[in-house]
């Protein structure tokens, strides 16, 4: 017997014929001995209804009630879903985030979080019966409801799988499992069979939609074992394994395990910059108290103009605005000419734990870049990781190009099987 996390997406639960496939997958996997407790997000883009909603009744809507109208996707799907296990011939019960004891800071939006008390969720499986869980939602300390930002059922899940000493975290979404670039902008992507929690984290971080960040930092903290998978299928998907796979594996690895790309970054570039000690540090002390998550960060002296420099960095585009005027504000204090923004770039990742052991990979990428015609604004590296800003509408066809030249094309085109998200 193992006690098995299974974590369903809006793509899986998005109507009533998929909550019942859903329901008998689960019932399926208790049946076979299991113990088992299902994460669920809300079903199809209600997500994303919710807040469209929200913006015609008020352009600025409360955070603390924004997480109490958002929450509500997950309970619908919690208790459909629910009514169908117990349907398929199986006990299943239904609890909120905070009915699961999942508790949260005071971040209304983005909460973080601090711990979980599994108690009836321990009781629900020990007495054979299979709990699920609103995803995404918790509660803080003033006993409101909090959300952990898009993405964040992943994250309940992991965590709920390190609290319950889990044996496996199951991830279902649209596709087979993880790819080697998005499949629906890269039909000829690669389905892997094996990453590493390092690869994940690389390419999570820089736009593909392969796991909630945080799910996968917490996955590596605890060492939660994760299997992301199709819920349209029975295939086998793609295990997230520890950084310290065997060295054979590491040896066979690929130099590059895959592509990634991302519109959502905006850039923001600070000229004329005294070219003084603590300038940066002061500038992004006050990106930072503005809440400004920063990805690249290129700084340029200039040679003509001894004395000043130019200091451009990347931010989400839900961030620019905030961004830009808190500099402006202390524009006198900084020092600075001016501030020059571009609201969409595109930003093109390569990441392979195989770059480690092997050269020649920038030169390959920027010639393939350079045979596209496509001109490189900025560029970013860590040990497993090369970035490169781009225009946006070159991102795809970039894309495209980079997967063909480091030799990760198919030979049969990924299948998506349904809907625009997890």
């Amino acid at each position: 017997m193992a006690l098995v996390v299974q974590k369903f997406g809006g793509s899986s639960v998005a109507d009533a014929a998929s909550i019942q496939r859903v329901a008998k997958r689960i019932a399926d996997t208790h049946e076979a001995g299991n113990d088992v407790v299902v994460v669920v997000s809300a079903m199809g883009d209600m997500t994303d209804d919710l807040i469209d909603l929200a913006t015609k009744v008020t352009p600025d809507p409360p955070a603390r009630e924004m997480d109490i109208l958002l929450t509500a996707g997950e309970r619908i799907s919690m208790a459909l879903l629910a009514m169908a296990v117990n349907e398929a011939g199986v006990e299943a019960h239904a609890y909120t985030g905070q009915q699961a004891g999942l508790l949260t800071d005071d971040k209304y939006g983005k909460a973080s979080i601090l711990g979980i008390v599994p108690e009836r969720i321990l009781r629900t499986i020990q007495s054979g019966a299979v709990a699920i869980v609103a995803g995404f939602q918790g509660v803080n300390s003033r006993n409101d409801v909090t959300t952990l930002g898009r993405g964040g059922s992943d994250t309940t899940a992991v965590a709920f799988a390190a609290a319950l000493h889990a044996d496996v975290c199951e991830i279902y979404t649209d596709v087979d499992g993880v790819f080697s670039a998005d499949p629906r902008i890269v039909p000829a992507a690669r389905q892997l069979k094996v990453m590493t929690y390092e690869e994940t984290l690389e390419l999570a971080a820089h736009g593909a939609k392969v796991l909630h960040l945080r799910a996968v930092e917490f996955a590596r903290k605890f060492n939660v074992p994760l299997h992301v998978r199709s819920s349209f299928s029975d295939k086998e998907g793609t295990w997230i394994v520890s950084d310290n796979f065997s060295e054979q594996k590491a040896m066979e690895a690929p130099i590059v395990s895959g592509v990634a790309h991302d519109r959502s970054q905006a850039k923001i570039s600070v000229v004329g910059v005294p070219d003084v000690p603590g300038s940066a540090a002061k500038i992004f002390a006050i990106v930072g108290a503005a809440d400004g998550n920063i990805d690249m960060i290129v700084q340029n002296t200039s040679l003509s103009n001894p004395g000043i420099s130019n200091i451009s960095f990347t931010v989400p585009q839900s961030q620019l605005h905030s961004v830009v005027q808190a500099l402006e504000a202390q524009q006198a204090s900084l020092g600075f000419k001016e501030i020059q923004i571009s609201e969409s770039i595109g930003i093109l990742s390569i990441v392979g734990a195989g770059m480690r052991s092997h050269s020649g990979v920038s030169a390959r990428l920027f010639k393939t870049l350079a045979d596209q015609g496509l001109n490189i604004d900025m560029i970013s590296t860590s040990e497993i990781r090369i970035s490169v800003v781009l225009e946006p509408e070159s991102l795809e066809e970039a894309a495209r190009a980079v997967h063909t030249a480091f030799g990760l094309d198919s030979e049969s085109e990924a299948v998506v099987y349904g809907g625009t998200g997890r």
